[in-house]
């Protein structure tokens, strides 16, 4: 296929609106057929997307100064991999379609420039922005969104603003649905410190671990992000082959992801101590993928505030028997138990082989002799169940399942009582 090709769309007839996309790799001839058709097409567009490289882009746009008033759908695309560290951006004349950009309901801006914002966005409601190497400010940016009230989608990828004096100005994104913030270099609270996110937003952070979460990651209130409040559900999911964290925080009022890339030699001590970090009283739902813990005592540290907590899921942890610890009471006489309304306890083993069930057995007695006893221990692996020794653990639990890693589950013993 010929790479210098420009692909126009055209689509239902002339008196109708018009779906536009050019895409181009290399260098437009003056004659080329999108400028003897774009002083003719502007009034009608509907979308229009534009993709090629910047040197002729910025042409291609500098010609778009007529108004678009039936305009919905804007894309500008410059290829950053064109674009050298010195490189200047692209720069997005403020002259676009007369600066009226009110019709529009989605806009995605990729490696360029652009003096944001444009006022009067009211029909804006998906904005995207890629790679502008700090060319925005915080105030820049709370202009604009102020100036899109009605906005649900956010995407902000390498596009962390600079910093600048803005007193503690918050802006609300009331409708906001979906927000995505992911950059490696900055750190997302200096943006987040002035956003309020609405409750049954979902926020996803990607970046490099820097120390807390607060003041790093997170805005120094945590009262800015309604939709983590009163979060029920925790999961921490390492990948250690690629050295990436995940931390999920989900509930009534919305959900919160971070994934952070990171190459501490113990990234489960980081991500079980952060949780310290947040009010985890109201957690309902604990789940630990592949982590692995020196000590228990920062997972221990952890549960304490944990009493609503009715079940840990625990899957391919290379040390299960220093997780299933942090749970035991003491032998002393006080009748304290950390989180004293566990009923759950799933556990998926990392190898099909032998497991020894020692530590498992040890918790569920002790919790049982205070009065807290377990309902339910599930054992995924091992052998199909055949190389697990479950026997005393039905002395102290209600019911023991164990089987094969298939989603099936094999009843060891299912006693029909109620749990005190």
């Amino acid at each position: 296929m010929d790479k210098e090709k420009t692909r126009i769309y055209l689509e239902r007839s002339k008196s109708s609106p018009i779906d536009l996309s050019l895409i181009r790799n290399q260098g437009m001839p003056p004659d080329d057929p999108f400028f003897q058709l774009i002083p003719h097409a502007t009034g009608r567009l509907r979308s229009l997307h534009i993709e090629g490289p910047s040197e002729d882009m910025q042409v291609v746009t500098s010609r778009l100064s007529h108004p678009a008033p039936l305009l919905e759908h804007l894309s500008i695309s410059y290829d950053p991999r064109r674009l050298g560290p010195l490189v200047q951006l692209p720069i997005l004349a403020s002259t676009l379609f007369n600066g009226d950009l009110s019709s529009l309901r989605t806009l995605s801006l990729k490696s360029i420039y652009t003096e944001l914002p444009w006022r009067n966005m009211v029909n804006l409601t998906s904005f995207t922005l890629h790679f502008t190497r700090g060319a925005l400010s915080v105030r820049q940016l709370l202009d604009f969104f102020e100036s899109a009230p009605h906005l649900k989608e956010l995407e902000l990828h390498s596009a962390t603003p600079t910093v600048d004096v803005q007193n503690w100005r918050v802006v609300s994104l009331a409708c906001l649905k979906s927000m995505r913030v992911d950059d490696h270099d900055n750190p997302s609270s200096v943006l987040l410190d002035h956003l309020l996110i609405p409750v049954g937003a979902k926020l996803e952070l990607r970046t490099e671990w820097r120390g807390s979460l607060i003041g790093g990651h997170l805005p120094r209130s945590l009262d800015n992000l309604e939709n983590l409040s009163d979060f029920t559900t925790i999961k921490l999911h390492l990948q250690p082959k690629n050295c990436y964290l995940d931390m999920n925080f989900g509930g009534p009022n919305g959900q919160v992801k971070m994934t952070f890339s990171s190459y501490r030699n113990n990234p489960t001590d980081l991500m079980v101590g952060s949780l310290s970090e947040f009010d985890t009283s109201k957690t309902e739902q604990l789940e630990i993928y592949h982590g692995r813990l020196l000590t228990g005592d920062l997972l221990y540290q952890a549960l304490l505030p944990m009493n609503d907590l009715r079940t840990l899921i625990l899957s391919g942890c290379t040390n299960q028997d220093v997780f299933i610890r942090a749970l035991q009471p003491t032998t002393s006489w006080s009748d304290f138990v950390v989180c004293p309304k566990l009923e759950e306890i799933v556990l998926t083993l990392l190898f099909e082989g032998m497991f020894d069930t020692t530590s498992v057995v040890e918790m569920a007695a002790a919790r049982a002799s205070k009065g807290k006893r377990l309902r339910t221990i599930r054992i995924i692996g091992g052998q199909g169940g055949a190389g697990l020794n479950v026997s005393e653990l039905r002395k102290h639990v209600w019911n023991v399942e164990h089987g094969p890693g298939t989603g099936l589950w094999v009843p060891v013993s299912l006693i029909c009582c109620s749990v005190s």
